[in-house]
């Protein structure tokens, strides 16, 4: 394993490998398997580019050698801030071939998160596009190169500038020793509690489980044409299923370039989609699209749904609207999948989340003491398995906190269990704000705005909200100077912080209702600036 990293100990790594979880494949080979069988079936589409399951395999093949021939190493770390291009899975894959563990940062991140990133993982290259949604990711490489000694290299997708196009980076295929499916393989971002993203190491065994199995929990088989809506560097669409088990059965991935319902719809009608995977705002937004729109959806089988609790009234109106079945996933980027299974009678599926992928998740719901809930009752779910992680990279102090001593992760989440095994999510236990699936940690808001001129202390909550679930509200107090939302934004973007992390609404009072213990009362908080 990585330096850093936390295996699992040796007699659950056998129970794992007899009971055919790890299969002893690296990742790069669930491609090259692919290209052996179906050479020509088409892998990957995006726009007008179609690219074959031969031709993305020489693609990541050649990419691979030319990476190799610019100095990069197995066991080094590549931050990866690509949107939903052909390029991310000739890039990943030619990484995974390397032994090159890529970081996977999300388009939106800023400077903030990303210096972060790269300083925490000490990644040796970060590669960009030029251009996304009308934003211009070179200064921000730039920027980021100034404080991050590490990154000796950028390669970009278009237009590269000073840097390298990742377009040259291209040599003729040659034998690269496969890395050990035991070794790390990719690196994934918490949702985060404490701050900024932590780093979750996912090892080529335990993510083709992942895959590999959550493919088969939703039916995915060569006929399946999935649509990559949201972003793939998000563990939802990157491999759970997503692109990894549609690779994992030599189906066909389409990609969006965004989820709105003006471009997917248009997606779905002309590629015939059978599967795609939505978080709940996006779901209500696709329902209202739907019921005026002239696009042939008739298509699409399934849409999966996760990222958040969907409401059950929401859940029901998804079939008669849409015209495919629902199929609801909870999970986490540490590991545990709960799917809906597609023949459970409607009531299952509308209001739980599931039953666990494999029969070796083990799950405990726990009171706030660690004592055991009565079956039924709700507590904090503790997981371990064969594809959950057992410690984040690097983080020594927080896995003391995040994992039990006997290697059960903590979730955060606050669940329930039916006699049947199926799970529903309550909420949370943890200081997070699940922003229509993008998760908010309160403390790294809250860190930055004290910094603030003209901030005395701040508090920031969650208030409802019937499209996104929750929105954030940053509550002040002030050193007696007017704070206006739009001014604290404009500061908060000019630290580099990412757009969907920016308080939502902004409430200066003249104090916080505070426990008996003279912490602020975030409950009373939230049902106060509510009401305002």
């Amino acid at each position: 394993m990585l330096d850093g990293c936390t295996d699992w100990p040796d007699d659950f790594v056998r129970r794992y490998r007899e009971h055919g979880y790890w299969q002893g494949v690296p990742l790069g080979q669930l491609l090259r398997e692919q290209a052996l069988r179906t050479p020509h079936k088409e892998a990957l589409v995006d726009g007008h580019r179609r690219w074959r399951y031969a031709e993305l395999d020489l693609q990541a093949d050649r990419l691979a050698a030319g990476l190799a021939d610019r100095g990069l190493r197995a066991g080094q770390r590549v931050l990866v801030q690509l949107p939903n291009v052909a390029e991310f899975f000739s890039l990943t894959f030619a990484l995974l071939r390397l032994g090159v563990i890529p970081v996977f940062a999300l388009p939106a991140h800023r400077e903030h998160e990303l210096v972060h990133l790269a300083q925490l993982s000490q990644a040796v290259a970060y590669v960009i596009v030029d251009r996304h949604l009308g934003f211009d990711y070179r200064p921000l490489a730039r920027a980021l190169c100034k404080q991050a000694p590490s990154l000796q290299q950028v390669f970009v997708v278009g237009a590269a500038e000073t840097f390298v196009a990742l377009g040259d980076c291209v040599a003729d295929p040659r034998p690269l020793p496969a890395p050990d499916s035991r070794e790390v393989a990719v690196l994934l971002l918490s949702g985060g509690t404490t701050g900024l993203p932590k780093l979750i190491p996912r090892t080529h065994d335990d993510y083709a489980c992942n895959a590999r199995l959550a493919a088969r929990a939703c039916g995915f088989d060569s006929h399946t044409r999935y649509l990559a809506a949201l972003p793939v560097a998000h563990n939802f669409p990157l491999a759970s299923p997503g692109a990894f088990g549609v690779f994992s059965v030599g189906a066909t991935l389409v990609l969006a370039p965004e989820p709105s319902p003006e471009t997917t719809f248009e997606l779905i009608e002309g590629e015939r989609i059978t599967h795609t995977a939505l978080i709940p705002p996006l779901v209500l937004l696709w329902l209202e699209m739907a019921q005026w729109s002239d696009h042939d959806l008739s298509s699409l089988q399934w849409l999966q749904v996760g990222g958040a609790r969907l409401k059950a009234e929401i859940a029901a109106r998804i079939g008669p609207t849409l015209g495919c079945g629902l199929q609801q996933v909870y999970g986490m980027a540490e590991g545990l999948l709960c799917f809906t299974p597609l023949d459970d009678p409607q009531a299952r599926i509308f209001e739980t989340q599931g039953l666990p992928l494999t029969a070796d998740d083990e799950i405990r719901i726990v009171d706030a003491d660690d004592v055991p809930v009565a079956p039924g009752a709700v507590g904090e779910l503790l997981v371990r398995g064969p594809y959950t992680i057992r410690g984040y990279y690097n983080a020594a102090e927080q896995n003391l906190r995040a994992f039990t001593a006997d290697g059960f992760y903590r979730s955060g989440d606050l669940v329930r269990r039916l006699p049947e095994g199926h799970v529903i999510v309550e909420g949370r236990t943890k200081d997070v704000i699940n922003r229509g699936g993008e998760k908010i940690p309160v403390e790294e808001i809250e860190n930055l705005l004290l910094g603030h001129p003209l901030i005395r202390d701040v508090a920031l909550v969650a208030l409802a909200d019937e499209l996104l679930g929750e929105r954030s509200c940053a509550c002040v107090l002030a050193h007696g100077e007017q704070v206006e939302l739009g001014t604290i934004n404009a500061w908060l973007r000019e630290r580099g912080l990412a757009a969907y992390k920016l308080p939502d609404r902004l409430q200066v009072l003249r104090e916080f209702p505070l426990t008996r213990l003279g912490k602020v009362n975030r409950k009373a908080l939230a049902e106060q600036v509510q009401a305002l």
